[in-house]
């Protein structure tokens, strides 16, 4: 092979793996920011969950139909 050739070929090819490192490199600086991100994600400290109506008409059960605090038939 002629030596200017050799010597174009070598460039390449040192170009190509130095492409293919700085890709390596930026998708892996992309991972550690995204898990760095999901890291620092806070969850929230408590779940908001809409009241659940008592009936099916949506309705709520009253203060009147509350069950006593002690049973009948308990002998204190």
């Amino acid at each position: 092979m002629h030596p200017d050739l050799m010597l174009e070929v070598a460039r390449q090819r040192a170009a190509e793996r130095r492409e293919r490192a700085s890709n390596a490199a930026l998708a892996r600086a992309a991972r550690n920011a995204a898990r760095a991100q999901r890291e620092s994600a806070e969850a929230p400290d408590a779940v908001v969950l809409p009241p659940i109506p008592d009936y099916v008409d949506g309705t709520f059960r009253g203060g009147e139909n509350q069950l006593p605090a002690e049973h009948a038939g308990t002998g204190s």
